[in-house]
């Protein structure tokens, strides 16, 4: 008998139909996919079964009983815990605060500190995690923070533990860690349910997979002998091959961005650099090597940031983003919530933010101007929503992807600083994503692209520039092998 049946379960948020009578067993102590492009429903599944969400229709049954969980401590309670993607920590607490905020020890009316540490300290040993209960939450690397998560869910004694992308901001090693780790929980008869994008990761840890589209049920299938071109095909209901557009190779035309001795102290050393029209330049480089601030650099983001920095042979500041967005650079920032949009505007809002003067009037924003444009580059996009006049925050992080690169399209940007540009997108976005960056490139823009992801990065770079521990290691021409940029990457002759 499965330990968890979700029968029937729909969901509905304003405009959208986030899950449609969809059934599903998971079995005890295996770990069971949830999979699908971005807005199939999957987090919102998951976020129905701890308790985050609850269904508009259906019924869930644990370990054979009908349960209804009115909040997320009901679901703790009877042993669900979330490993969320987006962390929800008091990151100003310590660990042990935050791991006994639901439940803080007493002694009379106060606070019982001696066992608030050991409770924390037995429940971080009981996963192997090396973490001091008494530091502050906020100073630990995401990878850690998701520890803590882990050890609070198991030390409540969770028999289900769902990990929402629980990788998409780890580096390659951290990853690995986790992945051993959850084949660990499973090995002691934790069950666990995986929501992800990542391929690779779904065949290396779980047993079964359940594909939704468009809030539906697709099927559920064991790893086992499944391929992964059928659990594409299943995921997007096309070949992937078809969603492919070919765009033509374009020859480098003028040099659009020039880069001398740019360097940022602590952060990275000096670096010189030209990327011309056409061309799309890779970043590559470990976590902390220096790309992503290399970009906001340029960007005019670092006050600290020393050097110059040449936009068609013409010296740009580099203390003024503004001046960047009018010169015409565009950043397409890795954390797209906090970083890429306002959560709180439409997506119009959101694609017209870089261009409000152009569709002003005597300094007044013209509504229908507005729509036009930011209808424009949202249909381009492929954006999935109900309209333009949509909530950002409800959208998926793939769609809210496409609403970051759409607004640098609208401000016609020609050079694209573009950091993690498919990090926690599905697939078939990826695709397309893939094609927009190649299809700026054939129209003449520059782009420089980040990426952790060396597939990605060698798919569609046309040179590579290696970065390690904040210093410029090395340029590959075209056509590079994974083996020599990692070899660059990570110090090795």
């Amino acid at each position: 008998m499965p330990i968890l049946s979700v029968r029937n379960i729909s969901k509905r948020f304003p405009g959208v139909q986030a899950l449609k009578d969809v059934s599903v067993d998971i079995e005890e102590g295996s770990c069971h996919a949830l999979m699908g492009e971005n807005g199939a429903g999957k987090s919102t599944l998951g976020k129905i079964l701890a308790g985050l969400y609850q269904p508009d229709e259906g019924e869930i049954d644990f370990e054979g009983k009908a349960v209804h969980f009115h909040g997320p401590l009901d679901a703790v309670t009877a042993g669900i815990s979330m490993v969320h993607q987006e962390l929800l920590f008091a990151e100003n607490l310590t660990v042990a605060e935050n791991l006994c905020l639901g439940d803080l020890p007493r002694k009379g009316l106060w606070l019982d500190r001696t066992e608030m540490i050991r409770r924390s300290q037995a429940w971080l040993d009981s996963i192997g995690a090396a973490i001091d209960p008494m530091q502050i939450l906020g100073e630990l690397p995401i990878s850690k923070q998701q520890l803590v998560q882990i050890a609070g869910g198991i030390g409540r004694g969770a028999r289900i533990l769902i990990f929402d992308e629980p990788t998409s901001s780890l580096s390659q090693a951290e990853a690995l860690k986790l992945l051993s780790l959850i084949k660990e929980l499973k090995s002691k008869g934790v069950t666990c349910i995986y929501v992800s994008h990542r391929l690779e990761e779904i065949f290396e840890i779980c047993d079964k997979v359940t594909v939704l589209r468009d809030g539906q049920l697709v099927d559920t299938v064991p790893i086992a002998g499944l391929s992964r071109d059928a659990l594409v095909r299943m995921m997007i209901g096309r070949e992937l091959a078809a969603s492919l557009e070919v765009h033509a190779s374009v020859e480098a035309g003028e040099e659009l961005l020039r880069v001398e001795n740019l360097a940022s102290p602590g952060k990275f050393h000096p670096v010189s650099f030209a990327l011309r029209s056409g061309e799309i330049l890779g970043l590559a480089g470990l976590v902390g090597a220096g790309r992503t601030e290399i970009a906001e650099a340029i960007f005019g983001l670092d006050p600290d940031a020393t050097g110059e920095v040449y936009f068609k042979g013409k010296k740009v500041s580099l203390k003024d983003p503004i001046h960047a967005m009018h010169t015409g650079f565009g950043l397409v920032p890795e954390d797209r919530k906090h970083h890429g949009l306002v959560l709180s505007l439409t997506a119009k809002e959101n694609v017209s933010l870089p261009i409000l003067d152009r569709v002003a009037t005597l300094g007044w924003v013209d509504p229908a101007k507005e729509r036009s444009l930011a209808q424009k580059f949202f249909d381009r996009m492929r954006v999935k929503a109900p309209s333009i006049d949509a909530a950002t925050a409800g959208l998926s992080g793939g769609n809210q992807q496409k609403l970051v690169i759409a607004k640098w399209l609208a401000a016609d940007t020609e050079v694209l600083l573009v950091d993690e540009p498919t990090r926690g997108v599905d697939v078939g976005a990826k695709a397309e994503i893939h094609n927009l960056i190649r299809g700026l490139a054939a129209e003449g823009k520059a782009v420089l692209l980040v990426s952790s992801e060396l597939p990605e990065l060698l798919s569609l770079a046309t040179r590579v520039i290696v970065m390690r521990e904040g210093t410029m290691v090395g340029e590959l021409p075209s056509s590079p092998t994974e083996e020599s940029v990692m070899r660059l990457m990570a110090g090795v002759k």
